[in-house]
């Protein structure tokens, strides 16, 4: 089994510069990651852009989409900003036929109490078991993308009641 892993940007790969929060996104992390924890599969990562999610556009999710559409691997990880995550899965929803997980992290990958690496290790667990479709899986759970939203207040995703 194949994973393509496409990364848009996002808190995830975030470097920050200075106390005063400045910030911006920096390569991706999730490949890295795989490696220090010696995951035993056959992924291929690519960045597609470095963007916060709330700069992703319409037509960056119709690139996302493109992307999708047009590879090989029928299941595909998306490292993705969590603001406008459920937005991108919406757009991916048009693609038939491929299991496609999104997950990010609420904190940079590069900070020790980050939840980035256990959100892409549920990530990678379940891009290889579910069924074709679109799905989030952030705070340990697995979502289907029109069954989730995000709980700003409480910094994490829930389910749609």
């Amino acid at each position: 089994m194949k994973i393509r892993i496409f990364c848009i940007g996002g808190t995830i790969d975030k470097i920050y510069f200075d106390a005063k929060s400045k910030y911006e996104v920096g390569s991706p992390s999730v490949g890295k990651i795989l490696r220090e924890h010696d995951v035993g599969l056959d992924f291929t990562v690519t960045s597609l852009m470095a963007k916060d999610s709330l700069d992703v556009t319409d037509q960056d999710r119709a690139q996302i989409r493109c992307a999708a559409e047009e590879i090989l691997e029928n299941r595909i990880l998306i490292t993705h900003g969590t603001d406008t995550m459920v937005e991108t899965a919406t757009e991916l929803a048009k693609v038939e036929g491929k299991t496609i997980v999104l997950t990010g992290a609420l904190a940079p990958a590069i900070f020790k109490d980050s939840d980035a690496i256990f959100n892409i290790g549920c990530a990678i667990a379940a891009v290889q078991v579910l069924p074709p479709g679109v799905y989030i899986t952030m705070n340990g759970q697995v979502f289907d993308y029109d069954k989730v939203w995000k709980d700003v207040k409480n910094n994490r995703f829930v389910a749609k009641s």
